[in-house]
């Protein structure tokens, strides 16, 4: 059992590395950030999707900015497309692909950001989220694991994190990329809190 943590955590600590030592990738994630500073310095909102573990991660992102992260500071605008009474009525009546598109036609407005979530990059309710996001003069970010997938051709930057076979350890990425992007927002926005001694930390 043992050796199986250990190589759970090696390839955790592999799919990290990878991460960190890609150019590209994190100028996306610069880049990322840019626009959720820009969304929110402006009074737009953000808007987050994605099915299964990345909707937890699209709530987590939500609640973050909504709520707190680190130290007290005024809520930012956002919100997770996750309430499950709205989702069973659209996928009902439209099916299940338009639960987030149909979010986005009626709620998404001019200026607003879509942080579309989907580990294969190719889930078509979030790519149908994306497309409906533009259409309403929104910008995307997308957070995939696969390059070159479906949803970053729809999105204004994606951030691909691939790591291992399987989604959990992509999934394992965003969450650290959602945190840094929080973070950044922060600093850019509320300073004060990361102030020690005078001095930016």
């Amino acid at each position: 059992m043992i050796e199986h943590i250990r190589n759970s955590l090696d390839e955790a600590r592999e799919g990290l590395a990878r991460l960190l030592g890609d150019d590209i990738q994190l100028r996306n994630i610069e880049a990322a950030a840019q626009l959720l500073i820009d969304t929110l310095a402006s009074g737009k909102r953000v808007i987050s999707c994605g099915n299964g573990g990345s909707m937890c991660d699209a709530m987590h992102l939500a609640e973050e900015l909504s709520g707190r992260f680190r130290d007290d500071r005024p809520a930012m605008a956002a919100i997770a497309i996750s309430d499950p009474s709205y989702m069973s009525c659209v996928a009902n009546d439209y099916g299940y692909d338009q639960v987030f598109a149909r979010f986005i036609q009626g709620n998404g407005a001019d200026g607003d950001l879509l942080f579309a979530i989907s580990t294969s990059g190719s889930s078509a309710s979030v790519v149908l989220a994306a497309q409906a996001a533009r259409a309403r003069g929104m910008q995307v970010v997308g957070l995939t694991g696969r390059p070159g997938s479906p949803l970053a051709q729809h999105a204004d930057v994606c951030i691909c994190t691939s790591a291992g076979r399987y989604a959990d350890r992509v999934q394992e990425l965003h969450i650290k990329v959602i945190h840094i992007l929080i973070e950044l927002a922060e600093r850019a926005i509320r300073p004060q809190n990361y102030e020690q001694n005078g001095r930016l930390g």
